[in-house]
């Protein structure tokens, strides 16, 4: 039997301030083929998931905190209790608008490593209005700070 311990896993801090801990598949010792899960902890006032696309579809699950989802040219405050979908190739970014820690839970598949999370570690994120569609109106900005 495998399981995972979310208490023993120091998981990955990324530049746009928030912490993610795969729980199955990526690099989690739960190994999937056709899914990943982690959880992911987006600091107050502007922890952020970036501004980013990818081919697998994905739900985001808000455990507590209050966070600004924006998926395409859509804008929308989530909060805990809330689960969001994201379909295939769509830019989206979720980002941290309360002055508590904001908690969620995310899944997708198949599995394995998106390429935001390699782009973010390196600084090479593409930018919002840039090198890829616009945020929508009077969104958070898109963090692409270095590490």
């Amino acid at each position: 039997m495998n399981i995972f311990d979310i208490n023993a896993n120091n998981g990955r801090r990324f530049p746009a301030r928030r912490l993610t801990k795969n729980i199955a598949g990526g690099v989690s010792s739960i190994k999937t083929e056709n899914f990943c899960m982690g959880i992911v902890q987006l600091d107050p006032d502007g922890g952020q998931v970036p501004w980013h696309n990818h081919p697998e579809e994905e739900v985001y699950f808000i455990l507590e905190g209050k966070g600004e989802m924006c998926i395409g040219n859509e804008k929308k405050e989530v909060v805990g209790g809330q689960a969001v979908f994201i379909p295939p190739n769509t830019f989206h970014q979720l980002t941290n608008i309360g002055k508590t820690p904001l908690k969620m839970i995310y899944c997708y598949g198949p599995a394995g490593d998106v390429d935001h999370w390699k782009q973010e570690l390196e600084g090479t994120l593409p930018k919002a209005g840039v090198d890829v569609p616009p945020l929508p109106e009077g969104a958070w900005p898109q963090c692409t700070d270095a590490p």
